[in-house]
C-alpha cells in the first residue's frame, strides 16, 4: 500500500528539465578590478601635468573597457531573455512547492522517527 502512493506521488513529479550548462560559474574576479575611477583620476592628473603618460592611461582605460565587455558576454545567462528568465524561475518554484509537498507527505507518513529532546 505505501509503495502504491509513494509510485503516485513520482508520478506527480514534473519531468527534470536538461541541465544547461554544469559548469561552475567562474570565480568573480576582485571588486578593484571593476572601477574605472582610479583610470580616470590618472588620466585627469595626467592631463593636469600636461604629462605624455595620458597616451599609456587611455590605453589602460580602453583595454579594461575591453576586458569587462569579455566579463560580461561570457556571464552564465546572458543570452537568456526576461521572459525565458520568467519562465525558468516559475518552474524553479513550482519544482520547489511540488518538493515542499512531498517531503510534507513522507513527514505525515511517520516512517521516520524524530526523537524529541
Amino acid at each position: 500500500m505505501a509503495s502504491s502512493g509513494t509510485a503516485r506521488t513520482t508520478e506527480e513529479l514534473p519531468p527534470p528539465e536538461p541541465p544547461a550548462e554544469q559548469k561552475p560559474p567562474p570565480l568573480p574576479p576582485a571588486q578593484e578590478e571593476f572601477s574605472f575611477l582610479p583610470l580616470v583620476h590618472d588620466i585627469i592628473k595626467c592631463m593636469d601635468k600636461d604629462s605624455q603618460d595620458v597616451h599609456q592611461v587611455l590605453n589602460e582605460l580602453k583595454n579594461k573597457f575591453q576586458e569587462m565587455r569579455k566579463l560580461i558576454s561570457s556571464m552564465p545567462g546572458i543570452g537568456v531573455s526576461p521572459e525565458q528568465q520568467q519562465q525558468q524561475l516559475q518552474n524553479l518554484r513550482e519544482q520547489v512547492r511540488t518538493k515542499n509537498e512531498l517531503l510534507q507527505k513522507y513527514k505525515s507518513l511517520c516512517m521516520f522517527e524524530i526523537p524529541k529532546e
